[in-house]
Protein backbone atom coordinates (compact mmCIF):
# COMPACT_ATOMS: atom_id res chain seq x y z
CA UNK A 1 0.00 0.00 0.00
CA UNK A 2 1.37 2.80 -1.04
CA UNK A 3 1.55 5.86 1.66
CA UNK A 4 -0.32 8.60 0.60
CA UNK A 5 1.31 11.14 3.15
CA UNK A 6 4.51 10.97 0.94
CA UNK A 7 3.06 13.71 -1.64
CA UNK A 8 4.61 17.26 -0.77
CA UNK A 9 2.19 18.91 -2.51
CA UNK A 10 -0.77 17.66 -1.00
CA UNK A 11 1.16 17.52 2.68
CA UNK A 12 2.79 20.27 3.73
CA UNK A 13 4.82 18.07 6.20
CA UNK A 14 6.08 15.84 3.89
CA UNK A 15 7.71 19.07 1.51
CA UNK A 16 10.96 19.22 3.37
CA UNK A 17 11.53 15.32 3.31
CA UNK A 18 10.33 13.91 -0.46
CA UNK A 19 10.82 15.02 -3.78
CA UNK A 20 8.79 15.16 -7.01
CA UNK A 21 9.16 15.54 -10.33
CA UNK A 22 7.01 16.19 -13.47
CA UNK A 23 7.33 15.19 -16.86
CA UNK A 24 6.52 17.66 -19.62
CA UNK A 25 4.97 15.59 -22.01
CA UNK A 26 1.98 17.36 -22.64
CA UNK A 27 2.42 19.37 -25.61
CA UNK A 28 -0.54 21.02 -26.80
CA UNK A 29 -3.69 22.48 -24.60
CA UNK A 30 -7.07 22.70 -24.96
CA UNK A 31 -8.10 26.24 -23.53
CA UNK A 32 -6.28 29.43 -24.12
CA UNK A 33 -6.07 31.35 -20.41
CA UNK A 34 -5.37 35.19 -20.30
CA UNK A 35 -3.13 34.82 -17.74
CA UNK A 36 -0.88 32.08 -19.49
CA UNK A 37 2.01 32.71 -22.15
CA UNK A 38 3.73 28.93 -22.73
CA UNK A 39 7.51 29.33 -22.98
CA UNK A 40 9.36 26.68 -23.45
CA UNK A 41 13.47 26.54 -23.00
CA UNK A 42 13.04 29.74 -20.02
CA UNK A 43 14.84 28.89 -17.32
CA UNK A 44 14.96 31.59 -15.56
CA UNK A 45 10.90 31.47 -14.84
CA UNK A 46 9.42 29.52 -11.99
CA UNK A 47 5.56 28.87 -13.18
CA UNK A 48 2.88 26.20 -14.67
CA UNK A 49 3.24 26.32 -18.58
CA UNK A 50 7.29 26.80 -18.88
CA UNK A 51 9.29 24.14 -19.68
CA UNK A 52 12.85 23.44 -21.16
CA UNK A 53 12.24 20.72 -23.16
CA UNK A 54 8.81 18.29 -24.01
CA UNK A 55 9.56 14.50 -24.09
CA UNK A 56 7.89 11.65 -25.08
CA UNK A 57 6.42 8.86 -22.92
CA UNK A 58 9.72 6.97 -23.78
CA UNK A 59 12.09 9.89 -23.33
CA UNK A 60 10.37 10.85 -19.76
CA UNK A 61 10.68 7.16 -18.89
CA UNK A 62 14.55 7.28 -19.56
CA UNK A 63 15.19 10.62 -17.98
CA UNK A 64 13.39 8.94 -14.79
CA UNK A 65 15.96 6.37 -14.57
CA UNK A 66 18.78 8.71 -14.93
CA UNK A 67 16.91 11.18 -12.06
CA UNK A 68 16.32 8.69 -9.74
CA UNK A 69 19.24 7.60 -9.17
CA UNK A 70 20.27 11.81 -8.83
CA UNK A 71 17.16 12.44 -6.37
CA UNK A 72 17.16 9.04 -4.57
CA UNK A 73 14.00 10.88 -2.42
CA UNK A 74 11.36 10.92 -5.60
CA UNK A 75 8.38 10.01 -3.85
CA UNK A 76 6.01 11.49 -6.59
CA UNK A 77 5.81 11.61 -10.16
CA UNK A 78 3.23 13.87 -11.88
CA UNK A 79 2.07 15.22 -15.28
CA UNK A 80 1.57 18.76 -14.98
CA UNK A 81 2.28 20.65 -18.50
CA UNK A 82 3.79 22.06 -20.81
CA UNK A 83 -0.39 21.90 -21.87
CA UNK A 84 -3.46 20.16 -20.74
CA UNK A 85 -2.17 16.39 -19.63
CA UNK A 86 -5.95 15.01 -21.84
CA UNK A 87 -5.12 17.62 -24.81
CA UNK A 88 -3.04 14.55 -26.13
CA UNK A 89 -4.43 11.80 -23.85
CA UNK A 90 -2.93 8.91 -25.82
CA UNK A 91 0.68 10.31 -25.09
CA UNK A 92 -0.26 11.06 -21.44
CA UNK A 93 -1.61 7.55 -20.64
CA UNK A 94 1.07 5.85 -22.28
CA UNK A 95 3.60 7.75 -19.88
CA UNK A 96 1.88 6.68 -16.80
CA UNK A 97 1.35 3.07 -18.33
CA UNK A 98 5.51 3.02 -18.77
CA UNK A 99 5.86 4.82 -15.43
CA UNK A 100 4.02 2.52 -13.65
CA UNK A 101 5.45 -0.57 -14.74
CA UNK A 102 9.01 1.29 -14.06
CA UNK A 103 8.17 2.71 -11.18
CA UNK A 104 5.68 0.88 -9.21
CA UNK A 105 6.69 2.41 -5.77
CA UNK A 106 6.23 5.95 -6.42
CA UNK A 107 2.82 8.05 -6.51
CA UNK A 108 1.59 9.13 -9.85
CA UNK A 109 -0.45 12.69 -10.29
CA UNK A 110 -1.68 14.96 -12.67
CA UNK A 111 -2.72 18.83 -13.08
CA UNK A 112 -5.54 19.40 -15.61
CA UNK A 113 -8.21 21.72 -16.31
CA UNK A 114 -10.75 19.01 -16.45
CA UNK A 115 -12.07 20.32 -19.76
CA UNK A 116 -10.96 16.56 -21.52
CA UNK A 117 -10.49 14.77 -18.53
CA UNK A 118 -13.68 12.59 -17.89
CA UNK A 119 -13.06 9.99 -20.64
CA UNK A 120 -9.83 8.77 -19.45
CA UNK A 121 -10.71 8.61 -15.50
CA UNK A 122 -11.20 4.79 -15.67
CA UNK A 123 -8.06 4.62 -17.32
CA UNK A 124 -6.20 6.83 -14.70
CA UNK A 125 -7.44 4.56 -11.70
CA UNK A 126 -6.43 1.59 -13.68
CA UNK A 127 -2.63 3.54 -14.49
CA UNK A 128 -2.58 3.83 -10.81
CA UNK A 129 -2.95 7.56 -10.13
CA UNK A 130 -3.46 8.61 -6.61
CA UNK A 131 -3.58 12.75 -6.58
CA UNK A 132 -5.34 14.93 -9.52
CA UNK A 133 -5.63 18.72 -9.86
CA UNK A 134 -8.35 20.58 -11.49
CA UNK A 135 -8.02 24.12 -12.00
CA UNK A 136 -11.59 26.04 -11.08
CA UNK A 137 -11.52 29.33 -11.69
CA UNK A 138 -15.48 30.60 -11.71
CA UNK A 139 -18.51 28.77 -11.19
CA UNK A 140 -19.88 31.91 -13.47
CA UNK A 141 -19.46 31.44 -17.50
CA UNK A 142 -19.81 35.20 -17.67
CA UNK A 143 -16.38 35.60 -15.26
CA UNK A 144 -14.73 32.40 -17.36
CA UNK A 145 -15.30 34.04 -20.63
CA UNK A 146 -12.84 36.96 -19.40
CA UNK A 147 -10.62 34.69 -18.20
CA UNK A 148 -10.17 32.16 -21.18
CA UNK A 149 -9.62 33.23 -24.64
CA UNK A 150 -11.62 30.06 -25.66
CA UNK A 151 -11.93 26.82 -25.13
CA UNK A 152 -11.59 23.74 -27.87
CA UNK A 153 -14.19 20.40 -26.97
CA UNK A 154 -14.94 17.79 -29.48
CA UNK A 155 -12.74 19.48 -32.13
CA UNK A 156 -14.36 22.37 -31.98
CA UNK A 157 -13.65 25.78 -30.61
CA UNK A 158 -15.61 27.82 -28.30
CA UNK A 159 -15.59 31.54 -27.10
CA UNK A 160 -17.41 33.61 -24.72
CA UNK A 161 -20.04 32.68 -21.66
CA UNK A 162 -20.59 29.18 -24.07
CA UNK A 163 -17.09 28.21 -23.69
CA UNK A 164 -17.50 28.60 -20.00
CA UNK A 165 -20.74 26.72 -19.75
CA UNK A 166 -18.45 23.69 -21.84
CA UNK A 167 -15.44 24.04 -19.59
CA UNK A 168 -17.50 23.98 -16.05
CA UNK A 169 -20.42 21.46 -17.22
CA UNK A 170 -16.93 19.11 -18.04
CA UNK A 171 -14.67 20.20 -14.23
CA UNK A 172 -17.88 19.64 -12.21
CA UNK A 173 -18.92 15.95 -13.07
CA UNK A 174 -15.15 15.02 -13.39
CA UNK A 175 -14.97 15.94 -9.36
CA UNK A 176 -17.57 13.61 -8.00
CA UNK A 177 -15.55 10.56 -10.51
CA UNK A 178 -12.53 11.13 -9.54
CA UNK A 179 -13.27 10.87 -6.02
CA UNK A 180 -15.33 7.27 -6.56
CA UNK A 181 -12.23 5.95 -7.93
CA UNK A 182 -10.79 6.53 -4.40
CA UNK A 183 -7.97 9.74 -5.88
CA UNK A 184 -7.07 12.76 -3.37
CA UNK A 185 -8.49 15.89 -5.58
CA UNK A 186 -7.29 19.19 -5.47
CA UNK A 187 -8.62 22.33 -6.59
CA UNK A 188 -6.37 24.84 -8.11
CA UNK A 189 -7.80 28.71 -8.66
CA UNK A 190 -6.03 31.16 -10.37
CA UNK A 191 -6.45 34.66 -8.15
CA UNK A 192 -7.11 37.53 -10.98
CA UNK A 193 -7.71 40.58 -9.79
CA UNK A 194 -10.98 42.57 -10.04
CA UNK A 195 -12.26 39.24 -12.32
CA UNK A 196 -12.42 36.52 -10.18
CA UNK A 197 -10.86 37.18 -6.48
CA UNK A 198 -14.67 37.90 -4.95
CA UNK A 199 -15.64 34.18 -6.26
CA UNK A 200 -13.64 32.16 -4.47
CA UNK A 201 -15.28 31.04 -1.07
CA UNK A 202 -18.24 30.46 -3.99
CA UNK A 203 -15.88 27.64 -5.47
CA UNK A 204 -14.71 26.45 -2.39
CA UNK A 205 -17.91 25.65 -0.77
CA UNK A 206 -19.61 23.94 -4.36
CA UNK A 207 -16.33 21.71 -5.12
CA UNK A 208 -16.24 20.44 -1.48
CA UNK A 209 -19.92 19.73 -1.12
CA UNK A 210 -18.33 17.62 -4.59
CA UNK A 211 -15.90 15.72 -2.47
CA UNK A 212 -12.44 17.91 -3.25
CA UNK A 213 -9.93 17.50 -0.59
CA UNK A 214 -8.17 20.63 -0.53
CA UNK A 215 -8.31 23.66 -2.32
CA UNK A 216 -4.83 25.72 -3.57
CA UNK A 217 -5.72 29.72 -4.53
CA UNK A 218 -2.89 30.67 -6.48
CA UNK A 219 -2.15 34.62 -6.84
CA UNK A 220 -1.98 35.38 -10.84
CA UNK A 221 1.70 36.17 -11.59
CA UNK A 222 1.26 38.74 -15.07
CA UNK A 223 3.26 37.28 -18.08
CA UNK A 224 4.30 39.00 -21.03
CA UNK A 225 1.83 38.70 -24.22
CA UNK A 226 -1.02 37.93 -22.45
CA UNK A 227 -4.35 39.33 -22.17
CA UNK A 228 -3.58 40.04 -18.24
CA UNK A 229 -0.21 41.08 -18.32
CA UNK A 230 -1.28 44.63 -16.62
CA UNK A 231 -3.62 43.25 -13.81
CA UNK A 232 -1.95 43.97 -10.40
CA UNK A 233 -0.16 40.82 -8.15
CA UNK A 234 -3.01 39.78 -5.60
CA UNK A 235 -1.21 40.69 -2.32
CA UNK A 236 0.05 39.00 0.78
CA UNK A 237 -2.90 40.54 2.63
CA UNK A 238 -5.48 39.34 -0.26
CA UNK A 239 -4.18 35.82 -0.40
CA UNK A 240 -4.21 35.81 3.54
CA UNK A 241 -7.93 36.50 3.49
CA UNK A 242 -9.01 34.16 0.81
CA UNK A 243 -7.31 30.93 2.60
CA UNK A 244 -9.28 32.01 5.66
CA UNK A 245 -12.27 32.32 4.31
CA UNK A 246 -12.16 29.28 2.43
CA UNK A 247 -11.27 27.47 5.36
CA UNK A 248 -14.71 26.40 7.14
CA UNK A 249 -15.74 24.83 3.61
CA UNK A 250 -12.07 22.94 2.29
CA UNK A 251 -8.77 22.93 3.90
CA UNK A 252 -6.60 25.34 1.97
CA UNK A 253 -3.10 24.64 0.37
CA UNK A 254 -0.69 26.99 1.94
CA UNK A 255 2.88 26.05 0.46
CA UNK A 256 2.56 26.31 -3.06
CA UNK A 257 5.62 26.82 -5.21
CA UNK A 258 3.95 27.55 -8.75
CA UNK A 259 5.74 24.61 -9.92
CA UNK A 260 7.39 24.70 -13.55
CA UNK A 261 6.19 21.88 -15.89
CA UNK A 262 9.68 20.28 -15.64
CA UNK A 263 9.90 20.59 -11.93
CA UNK A 264 12.52 18.29 -9.82
CA UNK A 265 13.30 17.97 -6.72
CA UNK A 266 11.93 19.40 -3.16
CA UNK A 267 9.17 21.87 -3.85
CA UNK A 268 10.88 25.16 -3.88
CA UNK A 269 14.43 23.87 -4.34
CA UNK A 270 14.49 21.99 -7.57
CA UNK A 271 17.97 20.33 -8.87
CA UNK A 272 19.77 22.37 -11.27
CA UNK A 273 20.89 19.33 -13.04
CA UNK A 274 17.09 18.25 -13.75
CA UNK A 275 16.83 20.85 -16.33
CA UNK A 276 20.20 20.10 -18.12
CA UNK A 277 19.40 16.18 -18.16
CA UNK A 278 15.63 16.59 -19.44
CA UNK A 279 17.40 19.05 -22.63
CA UNK A 280 19.86 15.66 -23.38
CA UNK A 281 16.35 13.13 -23.58
CA UNK A 282 14.56 15.60 -25.61
CA UNK A 283 17.13 14.95 -28.18
CA UNK A 284 17.21 11.18 -27.86
CA UNK A 285 15.90 9.28 -30.77
CA UNK A 286 13.98 6.18 -28.95
CA UNK A 287 12.99 2.95 -29.90
CA UNK A 288 9.28 3.28 -29.06
CA UNK A 289 8.50 -0.52 -29.35
CA UNK A 290 11.23 -0.78 -26.19
CA UNK A 291 9.82 -2.71 -23.49
CA UNK A 292 7.75 -5.03 -25.30
CA UNK A 293 8.72 -8.46 -26.52
CA UNK A 294 5.87 -10.24 -27.47
CA UNK A 295 3.79 -10.69 -30.95
CA UNK A 296 0.08 -10.26 -31.68
CA UNK A 297 -1.36 -12.18 -34.93
CA UNK A 298 -4.51 -11.46 -36.42
CA UNK A 299 -5.51 -15.28 -37.15
CA UNK A 300 -8.30 -17.69 -38.12
CA UNK A 301 -7.08 -20.50 -36.22
CA UNK A 302 -3.30 -20.07 -34.89
CA UNK A 303 -1.62 -21.05 -37.78
CA UNK A 304 -1.60 -18.48 -40.75
CA UNK A 305 -1.67 -14.75 -40.89
CA UNK A 306 -4.86 -14.49 -42.40
CA UNK A 307 -7.70 -12.13 -40.97
CA UNK A 308 -7.81 -8.52 -41.83
CA UNK A 309 -6.99 -6.32 -38.38
CA UNK A 310 -10.95 -4.87 -38.38
CA UNK A 311 -12.10 -8.43 -38.15
CA UNK A 312 -10.30 -9.91 -36.19
CA UNK A 313 -12.13 -10.75 -32.69
CA UNK A 314 -9.28 -12.44 -30.96
CA UNK A 315 -5.51 -12.48 -31.24
CA UNK A 316 -2.73 -14.98 -30.81
CA UNK A 317 0.26 -13.97 -28.78
CA UNK A 318 3.59 -14.92 -29.31
CA UNK A 319 6.89 -14.37 -27.83
CA UNK A 320 10.27 -15.95 -28.65
CA UNK A 321 11.86 -18.49 -26.12
CA UNK A 322 15.42 -20.41 -26.07
CA UNK A 323 13.57 -23.25 -28.54
CA UNK A 324 11.96 -20.93 -30.83
CA UNK A 325 8.90 -19.77 -30.46
CA UNK A 326 6.65 -20.19 -28.08
CA UNK A 327 2.08 -19.60 -28.02
CA UNK A 328 1.57 -17.51 -24.90
CA UNK A 329 -2.10 -17.07 -24.71
CA UNK A 330 -5.28 -15.43 -26.86
CA UNK A 331 -6.60 -12.08 -26.18
CA UNK A 332 -10.04 -10.96 -27.50
CA UNK A 333 -9.99 -7.71 -29.21
CA UNK A 334 -11.84 -4.47 -28.17
CA UNK A 335 -15.91 -4.65 -29.63
CA UNK A 336 -16.59 -3.08 -33.02
CA UNK A 337 -17.98 0.05 -32.73
CA UNK A 338 -16.45 2.70 -30.72
CA UNK A 339 -14.36 4.00 -33.25
CA UNK A 340 -11.13 5.30 -32.71
CA UNK A 341 -11.52 4.39 -29.40
CA UNK A 342 -11.46 0.54 -30.60
CA UNK A 343 -8.08 0.91 -31.78
CA UNK A 344 -6.44 3.09 -28.56
CA UNK A 345 -7.59 0.56 -26.20
CA UNK A 346 -6.70 -2.32 -28.46
CA UNK A 347 -2.75 -0.86 -28.76
CA UNK A 348 -2.31 1.12 -25.62
CA UNK A 349 -4.42 -1.77 -23.68
CA UNK A 350 -4.64 -5.31 -24.99
CA UNK A 351 -1.71 -5.33 -26.86
CA UNK A 352 0.36 -2.94 -24.01
CA UNK A 353 3.43 -6.03 -24.16
CA UNK A 354 4.00 -6.55 -27.73
CA UNK A 355 6.18 -4.60 -29.94
CA UNK A 356 4.58 -5.61 -33.59
CA UNK A 357 1.20 -7.42 -34.91
CA UNK A 358 0.77 -9.32 -37.86
CA UNK A 359 -2.04 -8.91 -39.72
CA UNK A 360 -3.50 -9.67 -43.48
CA UNK A 361 -4.63 -6.30 -43.52
CA UNK A 362 -5.43 -3.38 -41.73
CA UNK A 363 -7.00 0.37 -42.21
CA UNK A 364 -5.21 3.70 -42.40
CA UNK A 365 -6.35 4.76 -38.76
CA UNK A 366 -5.50 1.68 -37.08
CA UNK A 367 -1.82 1.60 -38.67
CA UNK A 368 -1.40 5.12 -37.23
CA UNK A 369 -2.67 4.05 -33.46
CA UNK A 370 -0.41 0.79 -33.56
CA UNK A 371 2.74 2.76 -34.42
CA UNK A 372 2.13 5.96 -32.36
CA UNK A 373 1.98 3.41 -29.75
CA UNK A 374 5.18 1.53 -30.57
CA UNK A 375 3.59 -1.31 -32.38
CA UNK A 376 5.29 -2.27 -35.67
CA UNK A 377 2.71 -3.56 -38.09
CA UNK A 378 3.45 -6.37 -40.35
CA UNK A 379 0.72 -6.78 -43.21
CA UNK A 380 1.42 -10.64 -44.75
CA UNK A 381 -0.56 -13.76 -45.35
CA UNK A 382 1.27 -16.91 -44.90
CA UNK A 383 2.80 -18.95 -41.95
CA UNK A 384 3.11 -17.07 -38.58
CA UNK A 385 6.83 -18.27 -37.90
CA UNK A 386 7.68 -16.41 -41.15
CA UNK A 387 6.49 -13.40 -39.78
CA UNK A 388 8.18 -14.06 -36.52
CA UNK A 389 10.88 -14.75 -38.26
CA UNK A 390 10.68 -10.91 -39.81
CA UNK A 391 10.05 -9.47 -35.56
CA UNK A 392 12.65 -11.41 -34.42
CA UNK A 393 15.38 -12.27 -36.71
CA UNK A 394 14.96 -9.28 -39.05
CA UNK A 395 14.81 -11.71 -41.85
CA UNK A 396 12.48 -10.74 -45.36
CA UNK A 397 8.88 -11.88 -44.62
CA UNK A 398 8.73 -15.38 -45.50
CA UNK A 399 4.94 -15.38 -47.35
CA UNK A 400 2.54 -17.48 -48.96
CA UNK A 401 1.49 -14.03 -51.00
CA UNK A 402 2.20 -10.63 -49.45
CA UNK A 403 -1.02 -9.47 -48.81
CA UNK A 404 -2.75 -7.05 -50.85
CA UNK A 405 -5.58 -6.92 -48.41
CA UNK A 406 -6.91 -3.26 -48.16
CA UNK A 407 -10.23 -3.88 -46.91
CA UNK A 408 -12.56 -6.74 -45.26
CA UNK A 409 -15.20 -6.51 -47.95
CA UNK A 410 -17.92 -4.54 -48.87
CA UNK A 411 -19.08 -4.01 -45.35
CA UNK A 412 -16.30 -2.55 -44.30
CA UNK A 413 -15.70 1.48 -44.51
CA UNK A 414 -12.58 2.10 -42.23
CA UNK A 415 -14.29 3.81 -40.13
CA UNK A 416 -12.73 1.84 -36.75
CA UNK A 417 -16.15 0.07 -36.34
CA UNK A 418 -15.39 -3.13 -37.98
CA UNK A 419 -16.35 -5.57 -39.95
CA UNK A 420 -20.34 -6.28 -40.87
Amino acid sequence: MKDLSKHPCFHAEARLQYARVHLPVASRCNVQCNYCNRKYDCCNESRPGVTSAVLSPLQAVHYLHVLAKKIPDISVIGIAGPGDPFATPEETIQTLRLVKQAFPDKLLCLSSNGLDMFPFIHEMAEAGVSHVTVTVNSLRPATLAKIYRWVRFNRRVYRGEEAGKILLEQQLKTIPLLKEKGMTVKINTVICPGVNDGEVTEIAENVASLGADTMNPIPMVPAENTEFETLPVPSGEQMKKIKSDIAPYIRPMTHCARCRADAAGLLGHDNPEAMHLIGQFSTLVMNRGEGRERVAVASQEGLLVNLHLGEARKMYVFEQSKNGYHFVEIRNTPPAGTGLQRWRELAGKTLADCKAILVAGIGETPMKVMQENGIRVIQMSGLIDAGLDAVYLDLPVRTLCRSEYTHCGESCRGTGAGCG
